[in-house]
């Protein structure tokens, strides 16, 4: 039956890693790599489904070009990669789309793209109004602007948020292994596990880290944790390889397919849980835990004892115990400088002493998200 998901799926993100657009550190975009991905696109596309590709490959296409032979470690160097290798990148996909008369569209996203509510939807109707347009959108981080305060990360746990904001029905990822394996797949032994049909199930394997190719920033941790993200969020995402995916998606036996655990969550919550950094933190009695933990309730000053770190209304941040674990993730409705005077009051008390803007949550139930 799993495969048979896999198969319908009518609207399908795809994401690709730098190691499979560019093999070894330092070489040119491989552009068979990139033909092959746009074939399978535009074959899904004919089949009259819809893609949203998630590519990585900015950083290393500048590599050559810039006559570095590794991915550079420093912020700025990076930078100045992705800059080069961003125009080289979008324009190898629009060349090979042009071959099936499908357009491609560049869409650069920065983690405050979709933390911040109106920027999340402006980036959701952007999307959607691409994909009714019939062109496939190319995504990428935003890279050669991003801070490394401001950024996803790596292009799975971007994907997997991406599949999320447009109602993705699969979520695909690419990589140069083909599939999760019972152990290191250099191991003698080790067996290709064909579905992981709860996370729970992934606690005892020994997952690599990043992909010898030298130009990735992720590797299978990354993709275990964006498997735990889309089917958290009630998306089944296929784990396999760009020679595999064609007969991955029509069904066969190959690569890994991860089952959705749940109903799907709004979109805003998921941001919040897994994009959103925090800003600063409030502590909660006994009392404020038991509720939000329990009661799914709002969060009001009277149950805060402590504020800690510097933010403006709107920000993200966490909600935690007197013993510091976090409980949750919020969007505060306060700066952190009104909020001493505001600590262990009632709203009605806090109304008569400071005025009717005072007579509300501190984070409200429809803005906070339990971890």
């Amino acid at each position: 039956m799993s495969r048979e998901l896999v198969a319908s799926a009518k609207r399908i993100v795809i994401k690709v890693g730098s190691s499979t657009l560019t093999g070894k550190a330092g070489s040119a975009l491989d552009i068979n790599a990139v033909n092959a991905l746009v074939d399978c696109v535009s074959h899904l596309k004919a089949e009259g489904k819809e893609v949203v590709v998630v590519s990585s490959g900015a950083i290393a296409a500048g590599l050559a070009p810039l006559k570095l032979t590794a991915r550079p470690k420093d912020l700025a160097t990076q930078q100045a990669a992705a800059s080069v290798g961003q125009g080289l990148l979008i324009a190898s996909y629009n060349e090979s789309f042009s071959r099936h008369e499908v357009i491609a569209s560049q869409v650069l996203l920065t983690i405050e793209d979709v933390v911040r509510r109106s920027h999340y939807q402006n980036a959701q109707r952007t999307l959607f109004r691409l994909i009714q347009l019939g062109v496939v959108p190319v995504i990428n981080e935003n890279d050669s602007v991003g801070t490394s305060e401001i950024r996803f990360g790596d292009n799975d746990r971007l994907a997997a948020l991406v599949s999320h904001l447009i109602g993705a029905d699969l979520l695909v990822l690419l990589t140069d292994i083909n599939g999760l394996y019972d152990a290191p797949p250099s191991h003698g032994g080790s067996q290709r596990i064909s579905e992981i049909k709860s996370m729970r199930d992934v606690g005892d394997l020994e997952i690599g880290g990043v992909g010898s190719s030298g130009v990735g920033s992720g590797g299978m941790i990354t993709k275990i944790e964006a498997a735990r993200i889309a089917t958290g969020a009630g998306i089944p995402m296929l784990l396999t390889t760009l020679a595999d995916v064609g007969d991955a998606l029509r069904g066969d036996d190959l690569g890994t397919y991860f089952h959705a655990s749940s109903d799907r969550k709004p979109s805003r919550l998921l941001w919040l849980a897994h994009a959103a950094t925090p800003h600063g933190r409030l502590i909660l009695d006994k009392g404020a835990v038991l509720a939000i933990r329990e009661r799914g309730v709002s969060l009001l000053p009277a149950g805060v004892t402590a504020v800690e770190g510097t933010f403006i209304a709107g920000d993200t941040v966490e909600l935690a115990s007197q013993t510091g674990d976090v409980i949750a993730r919020g969007l505060v409705a306060f700066d952190s400088d009104e909020i001493p005077q505001m600590l262990g009051r009632s709203t009605k008390e806090l109304a008569a002493a400071l005025g009717p803007e005072y007579e509300r949550e501190l984070v409200h139930r429809d803005d906070l998200v339990l971890l």
